[in-house]
């Protein structure tokens, strides 16, 4: 039996507000798109109650206006509820001050609907990093705990490979902890292993090898994130999308709910809040 509690995060976005369809889908058209989160939700939902799993959501404030009543079903259910900026605007696209408002009105947004005190953030395509470093202090100044929001790795649309692979405490910003989606070393190199398309793309036992790795000999908790969109593989397709964009949205969506299952049953899994800032869990 698993020893280490992980935790497990969803990014609540609908299909076509993911950064990589953002030249292809205007904002102001998304109103008139079928939109499908909250079904999506709904079985992420009922996938987690099979397996006793409790887990952070990180919203849209976007998707939060439209649909109270979901948000208030994640909470009920036993849910953190943490914030995913409003529209999902890339950090990097935004001033100090823009992103100070933008995280503000969604995390007040959230606690008006909820009820409940936000703590955590998640910036939308892991947009925080080398160049935008200010905006862990901006987090904090907004009454916010913890961030997911650097990513450790090599990519061609994110990624800070310098950063560390576990929580940490970021200079200039003594009360907020950054919490980086999970990586594996190998060889020298950190790899993913905390999910998205790569959980998609790679064969299932080697995420499972992966976090073993990380939770046995790095003494870790991982961190592992997806989208409510995932498991859905009837979703529109959008049409005049480039190769590379069309494969890493639509690969093996038909597989990931089964992979999902396995994942739950192999772990243990609880919320980001109990995982890195209490001293208790449910797992």
């Amino acid at each position: 039996m698993p020893t280490h509690c992980n935790a497990m995060t969803v990014d609540v976005e609908d299909y076509f507000q993911v950064s990589a369809f953002e030249r292809y889908i205007a904002r102001e058209d998304w109103q008139r798109l079928p939109q499908r989160v909250e079904r999506n939700t709904d079985r992420v939902l009922a996938l987690f109650a099979r397996h006793g799993v409790k887990a952070t959501f990180f919203m849209l404030g976007w998707i939060a206006e439209r649909y109270p009543q979901l948000l208030r079903r994640i909470v009920d259910e036993g849910h953190e509820l943490a914030s995913h900026g409003y529209a999902h605007v890339r950090v990097t696209q935004q001033t100090p001050d823009e992103f100070y408002e933008d995280i503000r009105r969604t995390k007040q947004l959230l606690e008006d609907i909820s009820g409940i005190a936000v703590r955590g953030y998640r910036a939308a395509s892991y947009s925080i990093g080398a160049t935008n470093l200010w905006a862990l202090e901006v987090l904090e100044r907004a009454g916010y705990a913890y961030s997911s929001s650097i990513y450790p790795i090599h990519h061609d649309l994110y990624g800070m490979p310098e950063a560390p692979r576990f929580a940490f405490r970021p200079e200039g910003a003594t009360g907020l902890l950054e919490i980086p989606v999970t990586t594996v070393a190998i060889g020298g190199r950190k790899l993913p292993c905390g999910g998205g398309g790569y959980f998609r793309l790679l064969p299932y036992t080697l995420s499972r090898w992966a976090i073993r790795r990380v939770n046995q000999q790095d003494g870790q908790a991982c961190v592992f994130y997806f989208h409510p969109w995932e498991l859905d593989p009837q979703q529109p397709r959008v049409p005049g999308i480039d190769y590379k964009t069309r494969f890493r949205h639509y690969l093996n969506l038909n597989r990931m709910e089964r992979r999902l299952r396995a994942l739950l049953r192999d772990f243990r899994w609880d919320r980001m809040d109990r995982v890195f800032l209490s001293e208790t869990t449910l797992c």
